[in-house]
Parts: structure tokens; C-alpha cells; sequence
């Protein structure tokens, strides 16, 4: 499947055409505000089996990181959201934390283009990294990072990050990190 990605600003509301044949509306891809952290909530709650945390992280990650989010809607629906960060130590490193994809969605390879989006924004042109965690359960998030990953010509890694008994009593799979780089260039 071929798509286009575009420039945008945080501020700036983007329509992309899906690409499927079947569909006549646009997605938008845009940076998250305050006014989506509830919408941010029930889309990851509807998209097991993500973590689901607190409508306030939400808030907090559409008001302090809304530069390294995305959220995709669709005839005002969200069907899409990325919350990342760079963390403090690694300025040039993009942890993509959570992908969502609302099951109307999905097929579209909805969370590349996502990923495809955010490398585009000029507030993360020095990124080189993009790390992220995933289960080893998790095949559909593993194929898509391997998939960027080619996209872009880099190698995929994998160390141990957080094993089962960092948990503590919560029972949760292992979440090794995925680190890909070093040169990260979508065009």
C-alpha cells in the first residue's frame, strides 16, 4: 500500500487519504489537545490489550507531550493515538509508549503511518532512536516496528528492559525493548 506523509506543526489539523478504495473520508492527523485526554481513555480502553490508564495521564500527555503525540480521527471519531516522549537523558531518542488502533481501523497500517507522522515534525527532526517496549505476545506491534524499521533501512534490536517480576503482584508479560536506529529519514 503506498501513502503520503505530510509535514505538520502540532497546531496544524492535516487530511490524509486513508488509501483504501473503499472509504471517501479523510483522516486527520493532528497533535492531541486537553479536550481529547477522555476520548484518549475510551480508545485505549477499546483496544485491549493495552494498559488503560487514567483519564489525568491523558490530559497530561495531550497538554506536556502533545509535540511527540499523535491522535488520527476520522468524521470526529478517534481511531488512532501514539503517546511518546524523549526521555531526559536521550534527547535523540523518540519512546513510543502506547500505539492505539480503533478496530474500524484497523488494516490500514494505521500505527506506521502514526509513527511516519510524528518522524515528520519538525519539533523532532534530531530524533536518531525511536525505542519502545513490546510483549513478546504481541505480534501485531512487532511486526509493525520491524516493518518501520525496513521502511527506514535501520536495524531493529532487542534487549531485556523490564522483566515479568518488575510487576510486582500484577501479572504482565515481560516488556523487552525495541531500539531502531541510528538513522531515522521517511520519505
Amino acid at each position: 500500500m503506498n501513502y503520503t506523509v505530510t509535514k505538520t506543526t502540532p497546531s496544524t489539523r492535516q487530511a490524509l487519504n486513508d488509501g483504501g478504495p473503499d472509504t471517501e473520508e479523510p483522516l486527520i492527523f493532528r497533535a492531541p489537545t486537553p479536550h481529547d485526554g477522555a476520548r484518549i481513555h475510551q480508545l485505549i480502553s477499546d483496544c485491549p490489550p493495552l494498559d488503560v490508564n487514567s483519564v489525568y495521564v491523558y490530559l497530561l500527555l495531550a497538554e506536556h507531550f502533545a509535540n511527540s503525540c499523535v491522535v488520527v480521527e476520522r468524521q470526529q471519531s478517534l481511531v488512532g493515538f501514539i503517546s511518546a516522549y524523549r526521555p531526559p537523558t536521550q534527547p535523540n531518542t523518540l519512546f513510543i509508549w502506547q500505539v492505539a488502533v480503533h478496530q474500524q481501523a484497523r488494516g490500514q497500517a494505521l500505527g506506521k503511518r502514526m509513527l511516519e507522522h510524528l518522524l515528520q515534525r519538525p519539533e523532532l527532526n534530531s530524533v536518531s532512536y525511536i525505542e519502545t517496549t513490546v510483549s513478546p505476545s504481541n505480534h501485531a506491534s512487532r511486526a509493525m516496528f520491524q516493518s518501520l524499521a525496513a521502511r527506514l533501512g535501520c536495524a531493529l534490536h532487542e534487549d531485556t528492559l523490564f522483566e515479568e517480576s518488575h510487576f510486582g503482584s500484577q501479572q504482565h508479560e515481560a516488556e523487552p525493548l525495541l531500539r531502531i536506529g541510528p538513522k531515522l529519514e521517511v520519505g
